[in-house]
């Protein structure tokens, strides 16, 4: 049984503590599993033992969580062991992994989330500055604060320096902090990105960059059956039918990479894939007003998803930039350029919601008195009003702004040109720069653009993600691409990500989130609300807010693809 997906973007990397973008995060997450994951099923979203035996024990201080982790777990055969057969997964790999990430000669962009977090990791990071490469460093260096209990290997301990609620999801059911084999790290070296080696369901056949990637089936994959338990409605929506028995169902897995829409969604209607979304030029095929499939979906059997996505995307800005972070005018005269609304209908036919703030409507934190603010509204003329006194702050005429886009497709280059005629509409000059993924990513984490069109999709169900991108200790080679400081911001912060969640740390994000938006690192744009496309034979799509490595569960009826298969081209 063979699963085919499209990405509709470059795989930057599969080695964990450099993930950082979606794309390679859904392919590494059915190699690589973490010690928590979040149910399949179950609504609210749940978090479930996966590489642990149980749920943490917590010291009554918050400040030391002890993890039991499962016997006979071995990581995938592979040559970067002695004898090719992959060894038992260990406490310590947890300890190196951690380590891998604190490593400075890593560059691994999830530093930001430990830092200041685990008793001795900092001193740890700062003694790797020290050594010539990551080759050099010493893994066998201790860390207080993580440890094999009373040299237990299958006992992981964990000593924070103040109390961390969000450590669960945040690090440990988070894909960039899976465990990583340190013989794996030591024999590819640097080209380890390419040749994950991980606990999962699948492992990495073939990948052929910009082309296609194709996983395989695990053989010592140590078995998990599907769950028995979820919402009320899986059973008559057909989720439990699989229910107890053993997974993963598929023998491979491949994506292929197709940047563009349109010709993803020819191989959708075709039945080449079994999933997929509705690009913006045929979305009145296939959607009605009312928000339903159309006759002709419903003749091919074809099925609608829809969920709220934990989303925020933006046009960002650089503050360190010497235009841009002077100028809070000119900043906000953007933010008043750009006619949401607009954007939504022409690149999302409505679908999406407009972000009058950071944190998304879904999440515990929103304030839904945030659009009376009136931060992100469009108001052109207001913005030509600001222009007049950016060039009094500049000191003359404004030079031209760049733009960074992470594509170069057809829909990016549309997006581009959307955000380039707002800009010019109230008289600014702007180029847009293009590039492939891997490499804005690379330049976001350099401080090397100006202005940039992104945005992230919480990997947990905690607006302190999105808060954390305006935490000036996290820099633009972290999670802080805008290169913003707010002392006022940083005290809040700080306060708020040692609570747990209760009604007045919710009050704290919203109080973070107006600072932000008085300042204007960026312009906030919309929230993702997901329409997915699935066809009647390919089973268990449920979708899901936070969780990706899902291909295990995935299912096809291969009597039903193949008489849609036939049929397919005859459909009108």
């Amino acid at each position: 049984m063979v699963l085919r997906h499209v990405l509709h973007a470059k795989v930057a990397g599969l080695d964990p503590a450099n993930i950082h973008d979606i794309y390679s995060r859904v392919v590494a997450s059915q190699v690589f599993e973490c010690l928590y994951d979040y149910h399949f099923l179950k609504r609210p979203y749940q978090l479930v033992p996966l590489l642990a035996e149980g749920m943490p024990e917590v010291s009554e201080d918050s400040l030391v969580y002890t993890v039991r982790i499962k016997e006979g777990v071995y990581f995938q055969d592979d040559v970067c062991f002695a004898d090719g057969r992959g060894r038992e997964l260990v406490a310590g790999d947890f300890v190196y992994s951690f380590k891998r990430v604190a490593n400075i000669k890593t560059l691994s962009p999830n530093w930001g989330r430990l830092d200041g977090r685990i008793v001795g990791l900092d001193e740890f990071r700062e003694y790797t500055k020290n050594c010539v490469g990551a080759e050099d460093v010493d893994y066998t260096r201790e860390v207080a604060g993580l440890s094999a209990c009373g040299g237990d290997d299958h006992t992981l301990v964990i000593k924070l320096k103040e109390p961390w609620p969000q450590v669960v999801y945040s690090a440990l059911a988070d894909t960039a902090y899976a465990p990583v084999a340190k013989e794996a790290v030591d024999y590819y070296g640097q080209d380890i990105i390419s040749h994950p080696v991980g606990t999962g369901p699948f492992r990495l056949n073939a990948w052929r960059r910009g082309s296609f990637v194709e996983l395989v089936r695990n053989e010592r994959f140590r078995g998990e059956v599907y769950p028995s338990e979820g919402e009320d409605s899986d059973i008559e929506a057909g989720y439990l039918a699989d229910a107890g028995r053993a997974i993963p169902f598929a023998d491979r897995v491949v994506w292929t990479i197709v940047e563009e829409y349109q010709p993803a969604w020819l191989m959708f209607l075709q039945g080449k894939i079994g999933a997929g979304v509705v690009p913006k030029d045929s979305f009145d095929e296939v959607i009605t007003g009312g928000g339903q499939l159309t006759p002709a979906m419903k003749r091919r059997n074809i099925r609608l998803e829809t969920f709220s996505d934990p989303s925020t995307y933006w046009l960002g800005f650089n503050m360190a930039d010497e235009v841009l972070g002077k100028s809070k005018a000119l900043r906000r005269a953007i933010s008043f350029a750009i006619d949401c609304e607009r954007f939504i209908e022409l690149f999302f036919n409505n679908r999406h919601k407009v972000a009058h703030g950071v944190i998304p409507p879904m999440m515990a934190g929103y304030n839904p008195d945030v659009k009376a603010k009136g931060y992100s509204r469009y108001d052109p003329e207001k913005a030509k009003e600001l222009l007049v006194e950016a060039r009094g702050i500049i000191g003359g005429e404004l030079p031209a702004l760049k733009i960074a886009m992470p594509g170069a497709g057809t829909w990016f280059r549309q997006y581009g040109q959307f955000l380039k005629r707002s800009l010019t509409a109230i008289g600014l000059k702007v180029e847009v720069q293009y590039m492939d993924r891997p490499t804005f990513q690379e330049k976001l984490r350099s401080g090397g653009v100006q202005m940039f069109a992104s945005g992230v999709s919480a990997s947990a169900p905690d607006a302190v993600e999105f808060l954390s991108l305006f935490y000036s200790k996290s820099d633009s080679g972290g999670a802080n691409a805008f290169n913003y400081s707010n002392d006022r911001f940083d005290r809040l912060y700080e306060k708020a990500r040692v609570m747990p969640e209760c009604l007045e740390r919710r009050k704290l994000y919203q109080e973070m989130e107006l600072i932000v938006l008085e300042d204007c690192p960026a312009a906030f744009l919309n929230h993702r609300v997901a329409y997915v496309l699935h066809h009647d034979w390919y089973k268990n799509y449920k979708p899901h807010a936070f969780a990706y490595g899902l291909s295990k569960y995935r299912r096809i009826d291969k009597a039903k693809q193949a008489a849609y298969m036939e049929s397919a081209n005859g459909i009108e």
